[in-house]
């Protein structure tokens, strides 16, 4: 499995979906949110999504059908080209991440951080450079953030329907406020624990007796089986075996129709931002989210 996370360390985005979350359904999560329940909750931050669906049927290459598009956060907005700090941290496997060598030298991430499929993280980059000089901000070089999951299952990946104007819609369409969710934007495309994937987004407020800051989080996600699904503690994945869109290894359930293996399940991607408020420097922002993930790997 494959694991990417981008630290934004700072001081949309589209209209909050009408379907309930969670924690309106009551899910007892841990801690107390902010008031949008999104990494937006962080200020400054801002999020844009441009999503593109055309198509129905079998896949033809080149025409679809198409289920892709591209998420874009910007730490400080995006009129301030003022740098925060930042880290990154990859748990296991292979994934790409355009912008980590510079990130992890420099400490410093200046623009926005993009995310889109494997295979249109190119164009993504260029456009954000081309944006950037449009917008009239002033640098030698650019090393733009673009990070990817593979969407293929879903998506006409080698129809290359991503363009730098998909991009620019991304970009100039990031604001602050609810973040739009699901089959949106980089998301648009994914597959998670054998349900539809996507994007999501969360922040807590800590107590004033731990500097009442805020942390938010997007996660852009793409992996995972079934049976491995767990929400607030309770074994979700494994109650739900009939909606399996394939035939799982769940112990003692048996498929029906001689339905097709989910060979891959175990496999995928999981993109995480972070973004906080707390006075962190770039070494503890590396240190302390690779530390708990790195333990909650091993449970």
């Amino acid at each position: 499995m494959r694991w990417l996370l981008a630290l934004l360390l700072v001081p949309s985005s589209l209209p909050a979906q009408g379907r309930p979350r969670a924690r309106d359904l009551g899910v007892p999560f841990d801690g107390t949110p902010g008031p949008l329940d999104a990494i937006t909750d962080v200020a400054g931050v801002t999020v844009g999504h441009s999503t593109i669906i055309r198509g129905q049927g079998k896949l033809v290459v080149g025409q679809g059908p198409v289920r892709t598009g591209v998420t874009a956060i910007f730490p400080r907005g995006a009129t301030n080209g003022d740098p925060v700090f930042g880290g990154w941290f990859t748990l296991n496997g292979n994934g790409e991440m355009t912008g980590t060598t510079w990130l992890e030298e420099s400490g410093f991430l200046a623009g926005p951080v993009m995310i889109t499929n494997t295979h249109s993280v190119g164009v993504v980059r260029d456009a954000v450079i081309e944006w950037l000089v449009r917008k009239g901000f002033e640098f030698d070089w650019s090393l733009p953030v673009v990070a990817e999951t593979w969407d293929g299952a879903l998506n006409d990946i080698n129809g290359f329907h991503v363009t730098k104007e998909n991009a620019f819609a991304a970009l100039d369409s990031a604001r602050g406020g609810a973040v739009a969710e699901g089959n949106v934007g980089g998301g648009t495309g994914m597959i998670c624990n054998q349900f539809k994937g996507g994007i999501g987004t969360a922040s807590r407020r800590l107590p004033t007796t731990s500097g009442g800051y805020t942390v938010g989080v997007l996660v852009q996600c793409n992996y995972g089986s079934r049976a491995r699904l767990s929400i607030a503690g309770v074994p979700v994945g494994q109650e739900i075996p009939d909606l399996l869109p394939c035939r799982d290894s769940i112990p003692g359930v048996a498929r029906p129709g001689g339905a097709r293996r989910c060979e891959d399940a175990e496999r995928g991607s999981i993109i995480i931002v972070i973004a906080t408020d707390a006075p962190l420097l770039p070494g503890l922002s590396r240190r302390g989210p690779a530390r708990r993930i790195g333990r909650q790997s091993l449970r």
